[in-house]
This record gives C-alpha cells, structure tokens and sequence, in this order.
C-alpha cells in the first residue's frame, strides 16, 4: 500500500507520519488485497473562531474506485483516529455492495419510485440561499466511464460528500445524484427547455425526480 501525508498550515513531523500509517495500516488491514494507495492530507485552520480547526481527510484508491471520509476536531491526533475509524466503515461498506451486489434491491427502483415533490432543488441546497462564489479558486479535471445510477449511488456513498456528478450509461449525458434533505435520493437530469422542476423518467417508464441545470457546472465529488 502506497500512503502519501500532505500537511497544510502544519509541519508534518516524522511522530505525526508514523502516527497516521499505523492507524491508516490497521484501518485498512483487511482490505489490502483491493487498496493501492492512501493519500491523506492533514490541516489546521488559522481562524481562532473556528473550533474545530483540525482536520484529516484521507481518500482511498481500491479497485479503481475512490473511497473518502474526512473529519475535524479540536486535536489532531484525534481527527485522525476518527477520519481511520470512518475509513473503515467505508471499505467495509464498499466490498459488501461489490461482493454482495446480486443481493442487494435495486437502488434505481427506490428511486423510482420515491413520491414526487414540489423541488428537489431545496432538498439539495435546504435554507441556503444559491450563490455562485466571486472567482473560480479550484478547477479539476476527472474521467467520467458511463454508470448506472444504482452505480452511481454506491459511489456518493463511498465518498463522503451530499452530491456525485457522473455520465449516465443509458444517456450518455451529466448527471448528478444527491441526498435529499427529508431523506432519500434525488437525480438531477438535463432536458431541453427553459423550465425547471418537472418530474421525468428514467427511459423505462418510471418516475425518477428531475431538475435542470443549464449554465451552472456542478463539479464531481472531491478527492
């Protein structure tokens, strides 16, 4: 297993790097025969407002899949013990939907059939009012092999984050798959038109959740 630790505001010193690659090595102890690399990446905020200001992230490479888990606390070492533990949970989560798949229900089908509701787009951004930031600080750049969206489901839940952006391998467009904020997933599908919110299908007749995005670019998940 290859580990790689990045430190931001923060020497990593050779007490810390032993530190994490004993917990990164247990956590990942059972699943070696499908990790390749861990990249972990330790930080600590400089704002004294900000509590919790010490945060771990580690993103995990198994089997060409990207498993990520972050956390933050008062103390380093704990963040670390914490994001490990996540880690964990994450690989153990991973290798049953992969090895147990045939068994599970399809998560496409609960999608389809979720009761439609008046916008998913405030199940996806809640109280928050949209707000595009001043200037474009980040820009990354990921391959995108066409999924399904039960695919594409066990990959938001492998990473850690509220959205996952992917191609859809009936479509062959951008999709985005989300945690909807009353529970359950929504998927964000394009369409041709100017209106917004309308509940389409999945191409077989189902009702699957839908909304529109146009001129705004949602990023894939963070790694």
């Amino acid at each position: 297993m290859k580990l790689l630790v990045q430190g931001n505001n923060i020497t990593v010193t050779d007490a810390i790097h032993l530190y994490v690659q004993e917990k990164l090595e247990n956590a990942v102890r059972h699943f070696h025969n499908i990790t390749t690399k861990v990249d972990v990446h330790l930080s600590v905020a400089r704002n004294p407002r900000i509590s919790k200001s010490h945060k771990a992230e580690v993103t995990v490479h198994a089997n060409g899949t990207v498993i990520r888990a972050q956390e933050s606390s008062e103390d380093l070492y704990a963040s670390i013990d914490m994001v490990a533990d996540k880690i964990t949970r994450q690989l153990r989560k991973y290798k049953e939907k992969h090895f147990l798949k045939s068994h599970k229900t399809s998560k496409a089908e609960e999608l389809a059939t979720q009761p439609p509701i008046a916008s998913d787009l405030k199940d996806l951004i809640g109280d928050r009012q949209p707000e595009l930031p001043p200037e474009v600080v980040r820009m990354k750049y990921f391959a995108m092999p066409p999924m399904t969206i039960d695919e594409a489901l066990i990959q938001l839940q492998l990473v850690d984050h509220d959205f996952y952006v992917f191609r859809n391998s009936e479509s062959n467009e951008i999709n985005v798959i989300y945690m909807r904020n009353h529970g359950g997933y929504g998927v964000i599908l394009p369409r041709e038109g100017n209106g917004n919110g309308h509940h389409g299908t999945n191409g077989k007749g189902s009702h699957v959740t839908s909304e529109v995005e146009s001129t705004l670019e949602i990023p894939p998940a963070q790694v």
